[in-house]
């Protein structure tokens, strides 16, 4: 089946496609032949079948340690151009192929994609460890990385020589030829294990409840109704109520169901995801624990953790915890005022029950209400997803100077029949890049919402121009009706739109350095901060319409909402902060056996959470730590980056305007288009003239009165 602008899925073919030679499908095999047609070539999703993918990702690998060959065997004396340069173009077919076959994995994932997942990841894995363990390779890293100060090279040269140099040397260059072989086990089963890990619960969401009556669904807003109803339709099962087991739709209903038993039935469904079961994943988390903690001491550190963070912002496991323990007790004593609120006023209403998780929000809602006369039914109906997106590229317009332009249907294919594509054009009318923009739930999407990289900005040889894409699991409206949003899915839009500005202002020459390719405590500032002018008048005035009469929201409503922005910031943060503390502390553990449901259970207990909050990823279905090694022992990464991007909204506050041009600019030459070219210390003090301190957003989460300070 060919992946059209409208598939249902991505299914192998009953004939066998086969291809004489590596080279002959590097020309002929569109999933890793050069992307063609207009914006400088596009990914052919028209074009791909199933039996393209394997024979691509192989030709790919193939081409790329050819190209190793060639550097290696080269007789002229390393230098920049013949080993660094040389590496920076190499593997172009295996990127084009891993890309789309990321997109379709994570897309509109199937059974076939799947198998075929468990199969080819370890190969990828095995691939980048023969480049890494490449002796010759890397004495030839080596030597341009001792010459680097002498050999008269740009700033950015020297930055990249250094980069390609370390994480050579991180990734086990160094080692014994006997410990390269452990490393390459430890790499190859933990490639297993993420991909094992990510289908679990993957399975796992796939499972949804089903209400046959309207009188269940009592309380719950008629615009979450529909869009239950729209998801219940397209899961095959008309006349019904689908509870999707995604957070955009169980979070609206803990909200609002007056049903008790529902809510509990809806919570338990995503908090027990991949927790027992057949798509349990507790025993894998033991067991990436353990090979981790090998991994860090085949490489000489301490744990994995201290691996982690040693090219980070934070630098030590020490450091990012102490700023996660700063703001606990603060936060904590927070939570608990606000449970003792939601407390009373369950008791004022004449339930007197123990307070449950799937209770909280419920309460919480009502209180929200009496104390500020809001509700989100109330917001609701004035964020669409269509004008909220017209919001973000208002602003991006009036920051950025870019403006955005439907590219005409079917002019640039797509994998599935809700992917809008926008051409993203400069202040000079130039062409900057593509956004692909793929906000809605469907059956075989990886839960939550990502930004990703088709192809990254770069000038090494001629100007390329980035691809970027903004994917989220909204729900649809019924036929006929917009998609509407929760204040928090708003959020979610606005955050993921300050990642894909991150690589469209890319401005670099070097792939490796392109875009968001900077630390992970660095990388979340943009999309953190993009978050902010959600919250501006403009944006709530211009773009907030109601879906029925297309009038903006009020400024009461407005100004309502601005009273309200720190309401449950205790809960959001404990919720939080439990995730990041024990993400650190699993891997500072070492290669100690661990209990995941213990462990949790433990961590819990010793932090003195209330038991009504729980984690707001719970272990067995932690996709930013297990389901690959980017975000391990570094989920606190949001925090962090969470106090540069309050600190940098002072930054606008203090010029006097969300739209201040001479800050803006200040912005887009130091954060969003300078990539990895300096240390992100650097950067940052170049936007601000000064290091960020935690002050800032102590403020905007209105924590001051509880550290004593106001």
């Amino acid at each position: 089946m060919t992946i059209t602008n409208n598939p249902p899925a991505i299914e192998p073919r009953s004939s066998t496609l086969t291809f004489p030679t590596f080279i002959e499908t590097l020309r002929s095999n569109p999933a890793c032949a050069p992307w063609i047609g207009p914006y400088g070539g596009v990914p052919p999703f028209d074009r791909i079948v199933a039996e393209h993918l394997e024979p691509a990702l192989r030709a790919g690998m193939e081409e790329q340690l050819t190209e190793m060959s060639r550097i290696t065997n080269n007789t002229e004396p390393p230098t920049f151009e013949n080993t660094i340069a040389a590496l920076e173009r190499s593997g172009k077919a295996l990127e084009r192929a891993e890309s789309i076959f990321s997109i379709l994995s994570s897309s509109v994932s199937n059974d076939h994609l799947r198998a075929l997942e468990e199969q080819v990841v370890p190969l990828l894995s095995a691939h980048g460890d023969r480049i890494i363990q490449d002796e010759r390779l890397f004495a030839r890293i080596e030597a341009v990385y001792r010459d680097r100060n002498t050999a008269g090279l740009s700033p950015e040269q020297i930055r990249l020589v250094s980069l390609t140099y370390k994480s050579f040397e991180r990734s086990g260059a160094t080692l014994s030829a006997t410990d390269k072989a452990e490393l390459s086990s430890i790499n190859h089963k933990l490639a297993t294990l993420y991909t094992r890990f990510s289908q679990n619960v993957l399975k796992a969401e796939s499972e949804a409840l089903f209400i046959g009556t309207e009188a269940e669904l009592d309380g719950v807003p008629d615009t979450l109704k529909e869009a239950m109803a729209r998801a219940a339709t397209d899961l095959g099962k008309p006349e019904s109520w689908a509870i999707v087991n995604t957070r955009s739709i169980i979070e609206p209903l803990l909200k609002h169901a007056h049903n008790r038993p529902l809510r509990q039935r809806a919570f338990e469904l995503f908090s027990a995801r991949a927790d027992g079961g057949l798509h349990d994943n507790n025993p894998l988390i033991s067991e990436i624990a353990q090979l981790r903690a090998q991994h860090a001491k085949l490489l000489g550190y301490r744990t994995h953790a201290h691996l982690q963070l040693e090219e980070t912002m934070a630098k030590t496991p020490q450091q990012a915890l102490q700023l996660l323990k700063d703001v606990w007790n603060i936060a904590l004593q927070r939570a608990r005022e606000e449970l003792n609120e939601v407390r009373e006023l369950a008791a004022r209403e004449g339930f007197y029950e123990p307070i449950e998780p799937w209770d909280f929000r419920y309460y919480q809602e009502k209180v929200r209400a009496e104390r500020y006369n809001l509700n989100e039914a109330e917001i609701t109906p004035y964020l669409q997803v269509d004008k909220l997106r017209d919001g973000m590229f208002y602003a991006a317009s009036r920051l950025l100077q870019l403006s955005f332009q439907r590219v005409q249907s079917g002019s640039v294919p797509t994998y599935h029949p809700d992917v809008e594509v926008w051409e993203v054009v400069g202040k000079l009318g130039e062409h900057v890049g593509l956004l692909y923009f793929d906000p809605y739930w469907h059956d075989g999407k990886q839960s939550g919402a990502w930004m990703r990289e088709y192809r990254s900005q770069q000038r090494l040889d001629s100007t390329v121009t980035p691809l970027v894409s903004n994917d989220s699991n909204f729900m649809k409206g019924t036929a006929g009706q917009p998609a509407l949003l929760t204040w928090t899915d708003a959020t979610t839009l606005f955050h993921e739109f300050g990642h894909a500005l991150h690589g469209l202002c890319s401005n670099v020459t070097y792939p490796s350095l392109s875009g968001a390719q900077v630390s992970g405590d660095f990388v979340e500032l943009p999309s953190q901060l993009f978050e902010r002018w959600l919250e501006t008048t403009d944006i709530l005035t211009g773009f907030a319409l109601h879906y029925k009469t297309s009038e903006p929201m009020p400024l009461e409503l407005v100004e309502r909402i601005r009273q309200a922005q720190n309401f449950n910031s205790g809960f959001t943060t404990v919720e939080y902060l439990i995730c990041a503390i024990a993400d650190m502390e699993l891997h500072l553990a070492g290669d100690v056996p661990i209990d995941p449901k213990t462990f949790e259970r433990e961590i819990l207990e010793r932090l003195e959470v209330p038991r009504e909050i729980v984690m707001r990823h719970r272990m067995p279905h932690f996709l930013h730590v297990f389901g690959g090694a980017e975000y391990s022992a570094g989920y606190y990464s949001y925090f962090w980056a969470d106090t540069l991007a309050a600190d940098a909204w002072e930054a606008f506050l203090e010029a006097g305007s969300p739209w201040d041009q001479t800050t803006a600019s200040l912005l887009h030459t130091h954060i969003l288009s300078a990539g990895n070219v300096r240390e992100p210390q650097d950067s940052y003090r170049g936007f601000r003239g000064r290091d960020a301190g935690i002050m800032a957003l102590m403020r905007q989460r209105g924590f001051l009165k509880h550290a004593g300070e106001g």
